[in-house]
C-alpha cells in the first residue's frame, strides 16, 4: 500500500525514532509499504518519520540512480551494489568515514527543493534487516550519502539542517511556503 509521505512542517519529521525490539508481522508489512511508497515517489531512501512513524527504520534502494555510483564492501571485500539492494536498516548504527564531500541532495518530504550538503564520502553500517539478522557493511558514493541522510531522519534531523547558512537562506521562501502549506493542512485535518 502506498502511504502518505509527510512534508516539511509535519512534527513527525523532527521526532527521534524509537528502537524496534521485535520484528513483528506489522513491521514487515510496514517495510513492504515503505518500499512501495518510496518507489512510487521515485526516491532512493525513505525513513519511518517520513510516513509519520517515529521508528528506527529506513529502506534504501539506489539501483535506479545510475548517474551517481555507489560502492559496497562486505567483510572487507568489494561486492555488487545491485545484489545488495534493496536494503532494510532497523536500529542502524552508522559511522561516517572518509573526507566530507559536497553533493546535491533532495528529499521526498521537500518536493522540488534541492541543496548542497557536505557528508562523509564513506560510511560503516551495522543494522538489523527485516529477517532479524545483523548486517554489516561499508559503503561509498550515493549509498553512503543516502544512508547518512536517512540516519539523520531517524534522529529528527533534516537535510536543510546540514546546509550552509547561505544555501538555506536562498531556499527560505520555498521552505516557508512548504511549511505553511503543511501546517495549514494539518490544522484543517483536525
Amino acid at each position: 500500500m502506498i502511504l502518505e509521505v509527510v512534508q516539511y512542517g509535519h512534527p513527525a519529521l523532527r521526532q527521534k525514532g524509537a528502537r524496534i525490539a521485535t520484528i513483528t508481522p506489522e513491521i514487515q508489512k510496514l517495510v513492504e509499504d515503505m518500499f512501495e511508497t518510496m518507489r512510487a515517489a521515485k526516491g532512493v531512501g525513505l525513513a519511518a518519520q517520513q510516513i509519520g512513524r517515529a521508528l528506527q527504520l529506513t529502506v534504501i534502494d539506489v539501483r535506479g540512480a545510475t548517474d551517481r555510483p555507489s560502492t559496497i564492501q562486505i567483510n572487507g571485500k568489494e561486492a555488487d551494489v545491485g545484489a545488495s539492494m534493496p536494503l532494510v536498516l532497523i536500529n542502524p548504527e552508522v559511522k561516517a568515514a572518509g573526507e566530507p564531500e559536497a553533493g546535491t541532495e533532495g528529499c521526498l518530504s521537500f518536493p522540488e527543493i534541492y541543496g548542497e550538503v557536505k557528508r562523509a564520502g564513506k560510511a560503516e553500517v551495522s543494522a538489523t534487516n527485516s529477517q532479524g539478522e545483523t548486517i554489516e557493511f561499508s559503503c561509498g558514493g550515493l549509498l553512503a550519502r543516502a544512508i547518512q541522510h536517512e540516519l539523520d531522519h531517524l534522529n529528527g534531523v533534516l537535510f536543510i539542517d546540514r546546509m550552509s547558512r547561505a544555501e538555506k537562506e536562498e531556499l527560505k521562501p520555498q521552505l516557508e511556503e512548504l511549511q505553511a502549506k503543511t501546517k495549514a493542512a494539518l490544522k484543517a485535518a483536525k
